[in-house]
Order: structure tokens, then C-alpha cells, then sequence
């Protein structure tokens, strides 16, 4: 199957769930999924390994998704001792623009074996309520 993400989507992990296959839709993982009237949800996900989730900061806006966080080295072996390394240390910040409005209070986060996902619902623009009027 071709993967029809852009780079950008690709890089970061982020998507459309209609654009997942069965096996990467983790939204039914997500605490608390609702059923979508709202035309979907955006996911980001993002690898997060070596950091706990009470020490990661996430900022949602309607049109912007800001992750933070700071992995910890630990010192048990001398840098020059090291023939390899694959694992960054240190404060990461990471903004991601969104396409489309999101509803910020219906925003879930999930990490589980250094996996972060977030499920980010659209704004449903077509979505009416009736006001009363106070005499």
C-alpha cells in the first residue's frame, strides 16, 4: 500500500486517521474515545522513549500542538568509553502546525513503551445549537 503523507507527515508522525491503516489506528487505544460526528480526529504521534509522561509539557492551541520534554543521561560510563550511540539527551521542544482547527478540550494523550500519541477532534464547523433567550 503507497503511503499517500507528505514528508512532513511522514517525519513527525503526524496524520489523518483516514489515512492509517487498520494496524496503525491507535485512536480505540485512546481513554475515553467518543464516536467522530465531527468528520475525525488528527493524530500525532511521537517517539518519547527515556522520558517519563509526568515530565512531558504539551501545549494545545486550536491550529497548534507544542511537546516538550528533557531526557535524562544517566552517567554510568565515561563518554570516551562510548563506540556508539543512537540516543539524544537533553531538553526537546517540538511545534507542530495544524491544517485545521482542533476542539482543545477534547484532546487526548497517550504514552505507552515510548510511544506518545496524540488524538487531536476537528472542529465540527456544521454543528448548531438553539439559544435560549433570558427574559
Amino acid at each position: 500500500m503507497k503511503d499517500n503523507r507528505s514528508f512532513f507527515e511522514r517525519l513527525t508522525g503526524s496524520g489523518h486517521t483516514e489515512d492509517l491503516s487498520d494496524t496503525e489506528k491507535t485512536e480505540e487505544k485512546l481513554p475515553n474515545n467518543k464516536a467522530s460526528v465531527n468528520g475525525g480526529n488528527w493524530l500525532i504521534k511521537s517517539m518519547v522513549a527515556g522520558v517519563k509522561p509526568e515530565d512531558l509539557d504539551i501545549s494545545i492551541t486550536r491550529d497548534m500542538v507544542t511537546i516538550k520534554g528533557k531526557r535524562e543521561t544517566e552517567r554510568f560510563v565515561k563518554d570516551e568509553d562510548y563506540f556508539h550511540r543512537e540516543l539524544y539527551w537533553g531538553s526537546f521542544s517540538r511545534t507542530i502546525m495544524l491544517p485545521t482547527e482542533i476542539e482543545v478540550e477534547e484532546a487526548e494523550a497517550i504514552e505507552k513503551h515510548g510511544l506518545l500519541v496524540l488524538r487531536l477532534p476537528k472542529i465540527d464547523k456544521h454543528r448548531q445549537t438553539r439559544l435560549r433567550v433570558k427574559g
